[in-house]
């Protein structure tokens, strides 16, 4: 992908035939308020959500196929191959996370339709940060998740503990939209423009470039999306976050709020900052060391699940930070492998949790899991699946997306980063075979009751399926990424009104 241009002859009105999926989400949300005010039956208002997902995913695929890279209105949104991906993904981890709410939400008593339409709201934002191709609409778009994601983390309004995690999130996550913003300012200060291409194109002909001067915006943006992909030493608020908030949000906000970072991320530093890429890399090799050893060690001490989730999600930052330190078309492809994957197992690990709350069950402390196996058997099972997966042993999907990263490093050179990579991997083994020690290797202090519905079950046999299946033969998300990064270094077409 090169020069981002608005080019002549493009109408707005074609414009946003390219923004159809975005549109559907956000009008799809619209409606879920009102069918929230017509039916007491909240299963009604979840459905409709997972029909305007499926919708929005309909059309991010049917526009791939039958149109080419094209940047419409006035070079502000950009619809290309790598921006679906993540938009397909986006959509589906907002199925997967209605289907694991359902019966959540009845339990802790917070079965509110307003829960579904904010769902909805910040996977729009999701999807106009993953083709944002100015630094304005990436803003926007942004905003737009997280202020949903504020409510949502706060929604169980008589729990001290999600009220306290909404507070925290809310607070620091202003201080590091502060830190976005001024970067933002910087670039526009230094270039004239907040378009993504055009500033690569005038640090390319050597305007704005000045050793400090452009390394500080560098280094604000990063400190900014840093936040978003609780990245070491960015993190703070995660564990907290993390275990106060309903836990099918905790799964909502540790999957799709960070890999919108990570898609915003790889395209600001990729095409923005291609002309100086020692801006950056040195900063980001710096956030995946810490981030991959302070998540893989801190991890190791806790006896909360969703804490111990949370550290690993700091730590599986790291290793997805790997993949744009790499660069180039092979080393966002890794990344965007490593996402993915990395979605699937926590959003399956965070479904077996969910499954074992209850009445007088939380269902995380690890005590909780002794002896889960003579239980529950089948829940046991899947949660090894995905604790196999975290971990990367074969023949599991996790296994898959951190070969995709490690070589990437090594073929750009960055072999100590692989070394290191490896070396945590070995000691997070740990705290997640821990898990699996409980499960199978002690007897049941209590009985500890199994919470299903149908829709969780599908959650699970779908995350499942979808691991092993991956590690198994993982050429389908590969050639997906493939097809998504084809002319990533090509300029996109210019839409001619109408539609092909």
């Amino acid at each position: 992908m090169s020069e981002l241009t608005a080019g002549t002859g493009i109408t707005e009105l074609a414009g946003l035939a390219y923004l159809t999926p975005e549109l559907i989400l956000i009008g799809a949300a619209s409606v879920l308020i009102v069918l929230d005010l017509l039916f007491r039956r909240k299963e009604v208002v979840a459905f409709a959500g997972v029909l305007g997902c499926l919708a929005a995913m309909f059309a991010s695929a049917a526009l791939f196929v039958s149109t080419d890279n094209a940047t419409v209105l006035s070079g502000m949104f950009v619809f290309d191959g790598y921006g679906v991906f993540f938009k397909l993904f986006f959509f589906l981890t907002c199925i997967l996370t209605i289907g694991m709410s359902l019966r959540y939400l009845e339990i802790e008593g917070v079965a509110f339709g307003e829960y579904y339409a904010l769902l909805l709201f910040a996977t729009a934002g999701m999807a106009f940060m993953a083709s944002a191709a100015d630094l304005i609409v990436l803003f926007l778009g942004l905003e737009l998740m997280t202020l949903s994601t504020y409510v949502l983390i706060g929604i169980k309004r008589e729990s001290l503990r999600s009220n306290e995690a909404a507070i925290k999130y809310f607070l620091l996550g202003g201080f590091s939209t502060a830190f976005l913003l001024y970067g933002i300012a910087l670039v526009y200060g230094l270039t004239g423009t907040t378009q993504i291409d055009a500033v690569a194109a005038l640090l390319a002909e050597g305007e704005g470039v000045g050793g400090a001067m452009t390394l500080l915006p560098v280094a604000l943006l990063v400190v900014g999306f840093g936040f978003k992909i609780s990245a070491a030493p960015f993190h703070m608020w995660a564990p907290d976050v993390y275990e106060g908030a309903p836990t099918a949000v905790t799964a909502f906000l540790s999957v799709g709020s960070k890999i919108a970072g990570f898609a915003a991320l790889g395209r600001v530093l990729s095409v923005a900052f291609r002309p100086v890429p020692e801006m950056w890399t040195t900063l980001l090799i710096g956030l995946a060391v810490l981030s991959i050893g302070l998540g893989s060690i801190l991890a190791l001490t806790q006896t909360n699940i969703k804490r111990m989730l949370a550290y690993s999600s700091i730590a599986h930052a790291g290793f997805a930070l790997l993949g744009v330190i790499a660069g180039g078309r092979e080393g966002l492809m890794s990344m965007m492998v490593y996402l993915f994957i990395y979605g699937l197992m926590t959003l399956g690990a965070f479904s077996v949790v969910i499954a074992l709350r209850s009445e007088g069950v939380a269902g995380e402390d690890l005590e909780e899991y002794e002896g889960l196996a003579k239980l529950h058997p089948v829940a046991s099972a899947a949660m090894l699946v995905f604790m196999f997966s975290l971990v990367g042993i074969p023949p599991t999907a996790g296994f898959v997306a951190k070969f995709s990263v490690f070589m990437a490093a090594i073929r750009a050179g960055h072999t100590p980063l692989a070394v290191i990579g490896v070396v945590f991997s070995v000691i997070s083994a740990f705290f997640y075979l821990r898990v699996v020690v409980l499960m199978y290797m002690k007897e049941p202090r209590k009985e500890v009751p199994l919470t299903t519905s149908l829709p969780l079950k599908i959650v699970l046999a779908i995350t499942v399926g979808a691991i092993v299946l991956l590690g198994v033969y993982p050429a389908p998300l590969l050639d997906l990424a493939t097809a998504a990064m084809t002319g990533w270094e090509q300029a996109p077409v210019v839409a001619t009104g109408v539609l092909p």
